[in-house]
């Protein structure tokens, strides 16, 4: 069974100057794993290059 999609809380994002969100750490240690994009503020530290998570997330 999929997990049931959280609804976004205060510290979750931001916006770039250019009107993009992007994703906190916050929000991903709270997603709990890492969707392989290659985040900005990915906890995992994922390169998209190599395809492998360079750490883990405190607490994790």
């Amino acid at each position: 069974m999929a997990a049931k999609p959280q609804p976004l809380q205060p510290g979750d994002f931001y916006l770039t100057p250019e009107g993009y969100m992007v994703f906190t750490e916050q929000y991903h240690l709270r997603r709990g794993s890492c969707c392989k994009s290659g985040c900005r503020h990915c906890p995992w530290g994922f390169d998209p290059v190599t395809q492998k998570a360079t750490r883990r997330p405190a607490g994790g």
